[in-house]
């Protein structure tokens, strides 16, 4: 059994690279409009910027949590932080947008052999069940945290050294994340190596591909164009196919019978809900600020200061409650500031006032804090320790496909609109970020009996 502070120390590095993925997955919004001005890109390929990484990491998260389990975890950590760090030069040197989306594809490859790896590791470091649910809130304290400070971070660094810089900052970051598992964390699998269900990695990536691929180019081709209608057949179809296949695999890739369990079922479409909303958000707020009013890109990052503070403040006490009470109270919480924050900005014209926008991002900001650690104790709780890899993977995977919603629907609503009435276009995108906090109550309800 390792020491307390070899324990602490474990969980310090996974959440080390935890807070790389989250960075990365929002420290390019702000840097959006830099990115188009440098490359060239309409706002359809920008969406392609952010999605082809959450894309990728969304579909590829389980399996690697599998592989973790069956060939090591600290050895597809380490093999995860090297591929990201690679491919975050080739998007630090992209010479066209071709070039960066597919870089950004290949660091969500990465990224996917990081998130669930990384829970897994913390959860086998921690075998006490207190102490475990004490380091899972840090965790995705953590994880929540990056989300928030990305927009922050991103307008500072774009704002003094351009838009290469978002991605030349992980160069630092990866090399110290390195040197650190090698030193402090151990070797750790499964009890029992899984399988790989090859047909349904396959049919829930084209799932998640072409169902957000469709979303991001309707308004471009038309919802009702023939390649529109060619991708709802072939997303559904994909879709029946990874439940048929799924359902009569005895070890597959994601067990659908875990849906039985409202708790589990809460915490996945509760993820989902959260990183809509906060996607929603982050891309509204960038091409608001930045095209409508005229902001700077290191001032709208500074903007979101609110939503970083509130997150910052919160998450660490959601971690608290959750570990004290369950998970009933942070996710009301969560839901009540979200769609409060939502609400504020429904109205949202060229003059809302800045103190107001202020006030709706830290409301978001809070009660974006207060959900991430009753998702992400609910869904590990939901599994077995020995399947914590899956369990993390689940849920990773969940916010991912949220986060990829959410730009795509973001970016549906404000396509082909200029400045002035990017606003108007936007006030949609803020009843979704109102009505994903209303969610939050239900999956609260059905959580009252977690403790």
């Amino acid at each position: 059994m390792l020491s307390a502070r070899r324990r602490w120390t474990v969980l310090a590095v996974c959440c080390l690279s935890m807070f790389l993925v989250g960075l990365d997955t929002t420290i390019v919004n702000v840097g959006l409009p830099a990115i188009g001005r440098g490359l060239g890109v309409e706002t359809g390929g920008l969406e392609w910027t952010v999605d082809a990484y959450t894309i990728v990491l969304a579909g590829l998260l389980i399996s690697s949590g599998a592989l973790a389990d069956r060939f090591g975890r600290r050895r597809v950590f380490q093999s995860g932080l090297m591929v990201f760090g690679a491919a975050s030069l080739v998007c630090a040197m992209a010479p066209s947008v071709g070039a960066l989306v597919a870089a950004r594809a290949v660091q969500g490859i990465g990224a996917s052999m990081l998130s669930p790896v990384a829970l897994a590791i913390v959860v086998n470091a921690m075998p006490d069940p207190r102490e475990r649910a004490q380091a899972i809130g840090v965790w995705a304290s953590v994880f929540g945290l990056s989300m928030a400070v990305g927009p922050v971070t991103g307008g500072a660094l774009v704002a003094g050294f351009g838009w290469r810089s978002l991605f030349w900052i992980n160069a630092p970051v990866i090399v110290t994340a390195l040197v650190l598992s090698a030193v402090f964390v151990p070797e750790s699998r499964g009890p029992r190596a899984r399988r790989l269900d090859v047909a349904g990695q396959t049919l829930l990536t084209v799932v998640i591909g072409v169902w957000v691929g469709v979303l991001i180019e309707g308004p471009r081709i038309g919802w009702t164009s023939p390649v529109a209608l060619a991708g709802y057949g072939v997303a559904s179809t994909a879709t029946v196919g990874f439940v048929w296949v799924e359902a009569r695999r005895h070890e597959p890739l994601m067990d659908l019978r875990l849906f039985r369990s409202p708790l589990f079922s809460s915490a996945v479409l509760g993820a989902v809900a959260v990183f809509v909303a906060l996607n929603v958000t982050l891309l509204l707020n960038t091409l608001y600020l930045q095209h409508t009013r005229g902001f700077t890109p290191l001032a709208a990052g500074v903007a979101t200061l609110p939503m970083a503070l509130g997150a910052t403040v919160c998450a660490p006490w959601s971690g608290r409650l959750v570990g004290r009470i369950g998970p009933r109270l942070p996710l009301t919480l969560a839901g009540g500031f979200i769609m409060a924050g939502g609400l504020c900005l429904v109205g949202l014209d060229r003059h809302t006032s800045v103190p107001l926008l202020l006030l709706a991002y830290l409301f978001i900001g809070i009660g974006f804090g207060f959900a991430n650690a009753p998702i992400t104790n609910t869904a590990v709780n939901g599994l077995p320790p020995a399947r914590a890899g899956v369990a993390g993977a689940i849920t990773s995977t969940a916010r991912q496909v949220g986060s990829a919603l959410g730009i795509a629907l973001a970016g549906g609503l404000v396509a082909n609109t200029g400045p002035a009435g990017l606003a108007h276009a936007s006030r949609p995108g803020w009843i979704l970020v109102a009505i994903c906090g209303l969610l939050l109550f239900p999956l609260a309800h059905a959580s009252r009996t977690k403790k």
